[in-house]
């Protein structure tokens, strides 16, 4: 199994900026696609940010040009670098990971999230 374990949420002003971790942690692992999503109250959970085994990365529109995702490999941790933080960007954050296991499974896992508050 994985364990996804999240840090890093906080309150900001606008303007101001945070930075989220996750670090991944589980054995057997192969290969991992991993990705930030949020979900502000009373909407649905959406997609802010990805970054594939292979570096390649993907983002919301509503965030591109002000965060940006990156991963350490050998250490299995994704980052997710927010700046010009907006009000719009509260919500709870959640760590994903798609991962490939070596026996060859796959398998999809959550954090537990963390707060992300942006006061006007």
């Amino acid at each position: 199994q994985v364990q996804l374990v999240e840090s890093g949420g906080g309150l900001v002003q606008a303007g101001e900026s945070l930075r989220l971790s996750c670090a991944a942690s589980g054995s057997g692992l192969s290969m991992l696609n991993m990705g930030w999503y949020r979900q502000a109250p009373g909407k649905q959970r959406e997609l802010v940010a990805t970054i594939t085994s292979g570096g390649s990365t993907n983002y919301a529109d509503s965030v591109k040009g002000r965060f940006t995702i990156s991963r350490d490999n050998p250490k299995k941790t994704v980052s997710l670098q927010m700046n010009s933080l907006k009000p719009e960007d509260t919500g709870v954050y959640y760590c994903h990971a798609d991962v490939w296991f070596i026996v060859g499974s796959r398998g999809d896992y959550w954090g537990q999230g963390t707060q992300v508050t942006v006061s006007s």
